[in-house]
């Protein structure tokens, strides 16, 4: 008997380590119970240690892309990841706008674990100005918190003011990843404009934690896709990036990747 999934779609550079961008997202995705699809945005050449080169493909193939996949599925959720140029961002928002994405979470990738940057500087821009007014929610890291909002974050309350900066650009939710917070480590920060709602979690002393944002943003739209809240699809994304910490891979010689199948007997 033959059933259906709700279907999500994450627009993506790829790692060819496998353990960050679409690679991650299409993992997490489907470990949360929903279909992956990918728009592929970029190609980097990637390991565990360092970003070696990365090729960004061009804006007619994205759109392309983009054109097969809203043309044949029903899309509950987009995740966004490493949109590294202004023209890139572009051909994204003015292919999502007619499709009217109720569920957009922008995971705004900027520099890679090992310092490649993965933005182009006039991206940035387009990042506030284009791309987080469509979004409901946004993720970014402690990093690029910082840089979307010029304030520097060492605390919750340094956050919270990062938050009702980058809320203005126009989305409707920030969720402050907060695993590099200094004076709190492993607490997450949600605002809606309004309220603010501290996600708390346990820090798990590890260096393997390749692409645990792409994991986060991925597993967050898989349960806004399946019908839960932002408060409740936040809450169980952290859980499960939690879970996939905790059974991180030594794999490879650098910082290893989170494990995303970690409830399967092996």
């Amino acid at each position: 008997m033959s059933h259906t999934l709700k279907q999500v779609l994450t627009i993506a550079g790829s790692d060819s380590g496998g353990g960050a961008g679409i690679q991650a997202d299409i993992k997490a995705m489907s470990a949360n119970g929903v279909f992956a699809m990918s728009v592929i945005t970029a190609i980097t050449a990637q390991n565990t240690e360092e970003v070696t080169d990365v090729f960004e493909l061009p804006p007619a193939i994205i759109a392309s892309q983009l054109d097969a996949v809203f043309d044949d599925f029903d899309v509950a959720a987009v995740k966004t990841g490493m949109l590294s140029s202004a023209a890139i961002i572009e051909v994204v928002v003015t292919m999502l706008e007619p499709q009217h994405v109720a569920n957009l979470v922008v995971d705004p990738v900027m520099v890679s674990k090992s310092g490649h940057s993965l933005l182009r500087p006039d991206a940035i821009e387009a990042v506030k100005t284009k791309l987080l007014p469509v979004a409901l929610v946004v993720t970014p890291n402690v990093h690029e918190a910082q840089q979307l909002s010029g304030i520097e974050i060492a605390s919750l309350a340094d956050a919270r003011r990062a938050a009702k900066v980058i809320h203005g650009f126009g989305c409707k939710y920030v969720l402050i990843k907060g695993g590099h917070l200094i004076t709190e480590r492993a607490t997450d920060l949600l605002y809606d404009g309004r309220f603010f709602n501290v996600l708390k979690g346990e820090f798990i002393e590890t260096r393997h934690t390749h692409g645990t944002g792409c994991t986060f943003a991925s597993a967050l739209a898989a349960h806004l896709a399946r019908g839960r809240s932002v408060l409740d699809s936040a809450h169980a994304a952290k859980s499960y990036v939690t879970e996939a910490i905790r059974h991180g891979l030594a794999i490879g010689h650098g910082q290893g990747p989170t494990d995303h199948f970690y409830f399967l007997e092996r």
